[in-house]
């Protein structure tokens, strides 16, 4: 990564905390660990990120976005983990079926990275980052039926 994307991120992340009040500005302000308590992460890592040291990981990505109140999506763009491409907004997509998934069936992550045009290189790692996002007790997307493999073969 480059660190005038770390650069950038960083500055973004620093104008909505202070939008939304949070002192990061003086040393005694509390802003940092405000944040990292309501977010439930480690106070290094928006520090780190603060002084442009390191992009935080995608749990605590997900966690700010949260406490900021910004969508994920909007964080994962502008961190540079994902391009607006790859996350494009299922809004913006045709109610059709894609061709080859059956009407009425929910498509794989799969099937969802390939509507979405996520490069075949880089469907593995869309899968990932959608599954972490996903409540625990939704449905798993793994057969379009919302089974595992496993049960839908029994």
């Amino acid at each position: 990564m480059a660190s005038q994307d770390l650069d950038a991120f960083a500055a973004w992340v620093e104008d909505l905390m202070r939008e939304r009040d949070y002192d990061i500005d003086s040393p005694r302000g509390g802003g940092k660990s405000r944040i990292a308590d309501e977010a439930g992460v480690h106070r290094a890592a928006v520090t780190r990120l603060l002084q442009r040291q390191s992009m935080p990981d995608l749990e605590t990505t997900r966690r700010l976005a949260r406490v900021l109140g910004v969508p994920v999506r909007d964080m994962l763009i502008r961190s540079g983990r994902l391009t607006a491409e790859e996350l494009a907004d299922p809004h913006e997509q045709s109610t059709s079926p894609a061709p080859g998934v059956e009407f009425g069936r929910r498509p794989t992550l799969e099937e969802v990275a390939e509507l979405l045009g996520v490069p075949a290189d880089r469907r593995e790692m869309f899968v990932r980052v959608v599954e972490q996002f996903l409540p625990n007790d939704a449905p798993t997307l793994k057969d379009g039926h919302g089974r595992d493999q496993d049960e839908a073969q029994a």
